[in-house]
């Protein structure tokens, strides 16, 4: 599917294309002003399945722009976003109803994932692109036989550090290897082991794996960290911080070779039982990260009461910061801040030679991101470890 993104603002319509990654929509394409937009609309072949579109916007605004779309026939789904009052917001929504757009719903700014998660779900019974674009739908009981069957499979993406172009560690990031439909990416299963009382299960199964790698790496010379995700629903259970302690002695790992990697957004919607696990995994010295950060509600309060030794700061705020000004201020305060609070720092999202050489310059201690590598299956770990060695000494300039 085709979705198009139309803001003025850069920070804004990066991030609503990060939160449209995330959801698994890879043909996200951006657009600074309506007339860019209806420009490359009048391209054969170009028209979007999928508009979301900003009402405040210089030169011609969202509600002209609803006319225009009226005008050239566009017959995909539309969804408006602004920072305006909710009424005008509703107002313009009920305007392009009547001209007969499918309306999937109205965002405010700045627009949360599980409220753009509620309109693409509501929007597929109103859309015949979303509606193609649906993906399979897996049933708990059949995730639950994946579990047991040893379907799910970890792949690593490599973390770096950026001063020296030494591999720090890698980040477990889990696939369901489907015997019918093949490697099935995370946000397709995760949502449903959260709803569903499959999530303990699956963080134990993924986490007894990745040590069980990190050992094979030690015993081959590399002794590095490995991360692993965990949910907020593994934070409520009291046993969490012992299990983790004795998944640790049975591979023969030390806690300092294990990080706990926490989604901000999931985390303090329960307080207590989440801040006595922390607390203890942390006495256990075990290494807790703040993910994604940036992009919940209350970061700031967070990093305020939870023992954080590692801040991640998200993708969506990472790539291409060194040309935005918005962006750069917004990692370099990020990155300030961590060091301040004595963590450890982490960019997410680095995609190019100029993130990496801005990020190298702003004093970012590691990297993450497609310009190192991809997530890869374990048995590719080895010779991807040997060829970063000629990379990083031939190509990155690390003199």
């Amino acid at each position: 599917m085709n979705i198009l993104v139309i803001d003025d603002e850069p920070f804004a319509r990066k991030l609503l294309m990060h939160q449209l990654g995330r959801l698994g929509f890879e043909r996200v394409q951006p657009c600074a002003s309506a007339q860019e937009a209806l420009s490359m609309m009048g391209t054969p072949g170009e028209s979007p399945d999928l508009i979301f579109c900003d009402l405040q916007m210089p030169e011609m605004d969202g509600v002209e722009f609803v006319r225009h779309l009226v005008r050239v026939g566009y017959t995909g789904g539309l969804v408006l976003i602004s920072g305006e009052d909710e009424r005008v917001v509703q107002t313009a929504a009920k305007l392009a109803s009547a001209h007969r757009l499918t309306v999937l719903g109205a965002l405010n700014k700045p627009v949360l994932i599980d409220r753009l998660k509620e309109v693409l779900a509501g929007g597929v019974a109103q859309s015949p692109a979303l509606a193609r674009a649906e993906r399979k739908i897996y049933s708990e009981e059949r995730l639950r036989r994946a579990i047991a069957d040893g379907e799910l499979v970890n792949h690593y993406q490599p973390k770096v550090d950026l001063a020296s172009g030494a591999v720090a560690g890698f980040e477990t990031l889990v696939r369901w290897r489907h015997p019918e439909d093949g490697l099935i990416f995370p946000d397709q299963f995760i949502p449903l082991a959260e709803e569903s009382s499959l999530i303990n299960d699956l963080t134990r199964s993924v986490l007894r794996a990745a040590l069980c790698h990190a050992r094979k790496w030690r015993d081959d010379g590399f002794p590095l960290q490995v991360a692993v995700n965990v949910s907020m629903d593994n934070l409520v259970s009291l046993d969490f911080p012992d299990f983790v302690e004795c998944a640790l002695d049975e591979a023969g790992i030390p806690a300092s070779g294990l990080l706990l990697e926490v989604t901000e957004s999931r985390l303090m919607k329960n307080r207590l039982a989440p801040l006595e696990v922390l607390a203890r995994l942390r006495l256990k010295r075990i290494g807790l990260s703040i993910d994604d950060f940036g992009t919940g509600h209350s970061s700031l309060a967070q990093l305020r009461d939870i023992p954080f030794s590692e801040l991640k700061v998200d993708r969506g705020f990472v790539h291409g910061a060194w040309r935005n000004a918005s962006l750069r201020a917004i990692v370099e305060a990020s990155l300030r801040m961590a060091r301040q609070l004595g963590m450890k720092t982490v960019a997410e999202g680095v995609e190019d030679r100029e993130d990496w050489d801005f990020l190298r310059n702003s004093g970012c201690e590691l990297a993450q991101g497609w310009f190192i590598s991809k997530a890869l299956p374990p048995e590719q770990i080895p010779d991807w470890l040997a060829a970063w060695e000629v990379r990083r000494s031939t190509f990155l300039d690390f003199g």
